[in-house]
């Protein structure tokens, strides 16, 4: 009787493998498979972007994840990590963080910044332009238009902000605005604003924005990126900030249009605007005053390159075009790829010089 209890184990042991499926000649099921009626592979999307993308990048990725379940057997989830695009680049190039996507409010910082080394190429795909946003509770919302907002701004009373122009181009895109405006309105719109109030300064028509970035009158708020501001005026702490008018019409804002010759929207309009420059602290970089464009990139390094493009190849299509239009943001038609152009999206851009 005693030799009987090892056979036992043993088919006790012969039983515990075979659940496991150890030895059943089947491989285990990992929860990877893409085939049959077997769990779909799960991957995870990092995304760099600017703020400004935060409500159409959302909608686009709900539409991918549809998509990419159906047609290419994946489950995909989104890790988003929203900042001014410079920080946004700078998380690659010096921080040494892992993306897949890098998409920038300015589309100059992926060449100036992560090309040859961390990109070999980018596509252009969006346009914006700067407006002067705020809502009922703000301090003379009545009054202002598109002839005096500076002078309403100017007053004592009234608290105005902007994005720190070294982590984000709203910011400053917003400094160079002010400085357009003076020379637009031929008045000290800049020094009254600007200069005034933080020791951002101007040797004419070239700007320079230190790295720390000093506010010397509570009225003004800076933050990392254009959309911290929003709550603010939403919750009328803040009376008027600079802001794109995408991100004032998704969160429905009222907001003042400003003169083409300085908003940066007109294309006809690009030399008149490159005759102001911001030299930016963070990065020692020469920023001439343009037209806005956004900038959509996959790093070399990529953890999921070939989801990746194909997210990209979505962003890109007519479905990434609807959703743009659906959030107030003119897209590029058809998109502007320059570099080593991944064949996947080359039916989808026009190739650039």
């Amino acid at each position: 009787m005693k030799k009987s209890v090892p056979l036992v184990l043993l088919g006790v042991l012969v039983l515990v493998m075979i659940a496991a499926g150890c030895i059943s000649g089947e491989p285990m099921d990992t929860g990877t498979s893409t085939g049959g009626s077997s769990s779909k592979a799960e991957i995870k999307l990092t995304i760099f972007h600017a703020g400004s993308l935060s409500v159409p990048f959302k909608d686009l990725e709900d539409e991918f994840s549809v998509y990419a379940e159906k047609n290419l057997g994946v489950k995909v989830t989104f890790q988003d990590e929203a900042s001014g695009s410079v920080m946004a680049v700078r998380k690659v190039t010096d921080l040494g963080k892992h993306a897949d996507i890098v998409g920038v409010a300015d589309y100059t910082l992926i060449p100036q910044l992560m090309v040859p080394n961390y990109t070999d190429f980018y596509v252009l795909f969006a346009t914006n332009e700067i407006v002067i946003a705020f809502t009922d509770k703000s301090r003379y919302a009545d009054e202002i238009n598109p002839d005096n907002w500076y002078e309403i701004l100017a007053k004592p009373d009234v608290s105005f902000g902007f994005s720190d122009p070294n982590q984000d181009p709203c910011g400053y895109r917003s400094i160079m605005v002010t400085e357009l405006a003076s020379l637009y309105y031929g008045k000290s719109i800049f020094k009254e604003l600007i200069e005034k109030n933080t020791n951002i300064v101007a040797n004419g028509s070239e700007i320079y924005a230190p790295k720390e970035i000093q506010v010397r009158d509570k009225r003004l708020v800076i933050r990392p990126k254009e959309t911290d501001l929003t709550g603010l005026v939403e919750s009328g702490s803040l009376d008027y900030f600079f802001i794109y008018k995408s991100v004032a019409e998704q969160h429905n804002l009222k907001y003042i249009e400003l003169p083409e010759e300085i908003n940066l929207k007109d294309f006809t309009k690009a030399d008149y605007y490159g005759r102001v420059s911001v030299t930016l602290g963070s990065t020692g970089k020469k920023i001439k005053a343009k037209p806005i464009v956004y900038g959509v990139t996959v790093p070399k390094d990529a953890p999921n390159r070939e989801l990746a493009l194909e997210f990209l190849k979505f962003l890109l299509s007519n479905k990434g075009k609807e959703i743009f239009a659906k959030n107030h943001q003119e897209f590029i038609n058809p998109p502007v790829a320059f570099g080593n152009v991944p064949d996947e999206i080359k039916d989808l851009v026009k190739i650039g010089g």
